[in-house]
């Protein structure tokens, strides 16, 4: 921490050292000295400024060492509040978390459909503000909305783009809609990058630490952690991982490839697969519709995880894959870690995993050098919102790891 530290105004030290005490979970300040390679008295002044501003606390005692006992600090949870909203064809995910990231209220309410994106965005507004108020949460403390979306972004614009599902969605500014209609700030990320966002604010992963989570939903992303920030590119569109071309001579794809990963292993395929399958259809229950797809392929995979024999290898399929599209992520990025997240992972993750894991021990070019480590979520099913919701908190209180996206910082 010394190295980052070096160098940097008194916001950024101070946001550093707020940062610090979130990954550690419990501190005392001599602790913190030590890994910031800041003096004592700078910590100490920190610190106080900190439990002014009550962004954190003195939670007891440590062990007595033979002097005086550490007093201990971690973060003040209720002192502040975000909210984070998954936006999807099927379905709206809305949570309010504390400063932790921990969820203390959530609400699934119906999806986009093909409803006019200003009467989403009413609803939306109605539907966060009736959340907010059951959860008994002091409007005063809400840092904001973040709201994850799926589709190319225009980061210039702030809007959604070329997702095949929400046609009337593009070019509408959403966090200027929304935040006209709740008087909050608003900031909106690919859902990708708001479940990577997510695992590292509320898994308290080291800002020191560089890992990815692949995020699965209709179809894939990949949010790139690094240094404590997201690495977005020159306009938020980093991590397009299901545009990755597996079979030049492929299934033509939505984007003008042919032979993507989304063509090969999302949920739309496995549905596809599924109902080539004699009978498996009408045991299973699947409708095949355009507006099922999410649900069909939730079936599968659950039938799947129970070791049908018909859908097990239709999963199969799809996590070899999507394993193969990781062996040369990982050959690029010398990843160390990654974690899997999002819905399409929520009833067979285990399948996923194993797949994963398995050809990247035997395929990884650094297989010799280092392990990759490969593990599930905890939150699949709303890891997106809970990203969301930890976007806002990231970006408000350690702008020092923020590169872009700002507005919410600048109000």
């Amino acid at each position: 921490m010394a190295k980052h530290l070096k160098g940097a105004t008194a916001v950024e030290t101070h946001s550093a050292i707020l940062d610090l005490i979130r990954s550690s979970g419990v501190v005392s300040r001599i602790e913190l000295a030590d890994r910031s390679g800041l003096t004592g008295a700078s910590i100490s002044r920190i610190v106080k400024q900190l439990l002014t501003e009550g962004l954190i606390a003195e939670v007891g005692f440590g062990d007595r060492t033979g002097g005086k006992r550490r007093t201990l600090l971690q973060l003040n949870a209720r002192s502040r509040h975000a909210v984070g909203v998954s936006l999807d064809f099927a379905s709206i995910t809305y949570l309010v978390t504390d400063l932790s990231g921990e969820v203390i209220a959530r609400l699934d309410a119906d999806g986009i459909g093909h409803e006019p994106p200003g009467e989403v965005i009413t609803r939306i507004a109605a539907e966060l503000a009736g959340l907010v108020e059951s959860a008994g949460v002091d409007r005063s403390t809400l840092m904001g909305i973040g709201m994850a979306v799926a589709g190319r972004q225009d980061s210039a614009h702030h809007v959604l783009r070329s997702n095949p599902q929400a046609d009337d969605w593009e070019l509408f500014d959403i966090e200027e809609t929304l935040s006209s209609a709740t008087d909050l700030a608003v900031v909106v990320e690919n859902d990708s990058t708001c479940a990577a966002i997510g695992e590292f604010w509320v898994g308290r992963i080291p800002a020191s630490a560089d890992f990815a989570t692949v995020y699965m939903a209709t179809g894939f992303g990949l949010g790139l952690v690094t240094n404590g920030d997201i690495y977005r590119g020159s306009s938020s569109n980093v991590g397009e991982i299901g545009h990755m071309v597996l079979d030049v001579h492929g299934p033509p794809c939505w984007c003008g490839s042919q032979g993507c990963l989304e063509m090969l292993a999302a949920p739309a395929r496995i549905v596809e697969r599924a109902l080539e399958q004699p009978g498996l259809a009408d045991e299973l229950g699947l409708q095949g519709e355009p507006g099922t797809i999410r649900q069909d392929a939730e079936r599968v995979a659950r039938a799947a995880a129970a070791d049908h024999e018909q859908a097990l290898p239709v999963i199969e399929e799809s996590a070899f894959y999507l394993s193969r599209a990781l062996v040369s992520v990982t050959n690029l990025l010398d990843l160390d870690q990654i974690i899997l997240a999002g819905p399409g992972f929520g009833a067979a993750g285990e399948i996923y995993l194993r797949r994963i894991w398995q050809d990247l021990e035997r395929l990884s070019f650094v297989r010799a050098v280092h392990p990759t480590k490969v593990g599930l979520s905890k939150s699949s099913d709303i890891s997106a919102a809970l990203g969301a919701a930890s976007l806002v908190l990231h970006s408000r209180l350690t702008p020092h790891q923020t590169s872009s996206r700002m507005a919410l910082a600048a109000r």
